[in-house]
């Protein structure tokens, strides 16, 4: 290839790459991701925060952070915490709930596969169910590894490919736009093997262990399907992306009811409960 050539495909790589960054802000953007995280999950982000060991006075770095799930909580133990992500209409919601909590952050738009911080800047790099929605999986990894200092700790939840979130996933993928090339599934972030190879020999004493949310917020599974399509992006853009054709939506419908009555383990009427299980991955740069 001669350099012509070469600079012409490199500059359709990046203008591929700026599309593909902005339509993941958009689906982001859209519904409401700060109601989703405050009301189903709002226990993941104190819970990484102590796995990392979050202390007075370190830097930290939540990428993908979201409204702050777990960036607040870190400020609130002492840390001066740096809140990225590639779609800043969620800081808003997040800079009222750090007002409420009386903390302040740094919140900064950025992309998990290109952080805008120097190599070895913070003492804790984490990520709580956020990174691991960029579609490029090692990029994401080597990127949270490079802004961690030697010795620093790196530390992500992730969904499952087998529980809950992970079979949400699966039920929407036949009706889901594909995939842009090179991208991985995002619950494999769930998979151990997985995360032992994107991350390699560059950490040490990495270790992971299995535990659940419980969602309990809707009365029914139908309510609770509804739930989604209202306020989660990537079910949004699934929905979305059948457009006007009745048939796909009827049928996306039906698999995703399915999905919930399956998955409800409340035998009580008026209720539902869904176990979603998430990892928990620590570990330390060298």
């Amino acid at each position: 290839m001669n350099p012509a050539d070469a600079a012409e495909t490199s500059q359709q790589d990046r203008d591929a790459d700026r599309q593909l960054k902005a339509k993941h802000r958009a689906l982001w953007a859209s519904g409401d991701y700060s109601a989703v995280a405050a009301e189903l999950i709002p226990e993941l982000g104190p819970r990484l925060v102590p796995a990392c060991g979050v202390r007075n006075g370190q830097r930290v770095l939540d990428v993908a952070a979201g409204s702050g799930n777990a960036a607040i909580p870190a400020a609130v133990a002492g840390a001066d915490v740096t809140a990225a992500d590639l779609t800043p209409e969620l800081f808003e919601a997040g800079r009222a709930a750090a007002e409420h909590r009386g903390v302040t952050l740094d919140w900064v738009e950025a992309d998990a596969e290109a952080l805008p911080f120097n190599d070895d800047s913070f003492d804790v790099v984490m990520s709580c169910v956020g990174a691991m929605f960029a579609p490029h999986h090692q990029e994401t990894a080597d990127e949270i590894v490079r802004v961690a200092r030697p010795g620093g700790t790196i530390g992500m939840i992730n969904w499952t490919p087998d529980g809950f979130i992970g079979n949400l996933f699966a039920t929407m993928k036949p009706y889901a736009p594909p995939p842009p090339p090179g991208a991985s599934s995002a619950p494999m972030w769930g998979d151990e093997d997985h995360v032992r190879e994107l991350f390699g020999d560059k950490v040490t004493d990495l270790a992971v262990g299995r535990e659940t949310v419980l969602m309990d917020h809707c009365a029914t599974p139908q309510e609770f399907r509804e739930y989604w399509k209202r306020n989660y992006g990537p079910t949004i853009a699934t929905y979305r992306f059948n457009g006007g054709d009745q048939d796909r939506i009827a049928a996306l419908n039906r698999d995703f009811l399915a999905l919930l009555e399956d998955w409800n383990q409340s035998t009580e009427a008026g209720r539902t409960a869904y176990s979603a299980e998430y990892l928990v991955v620590t570990a330390t740069k060298r």
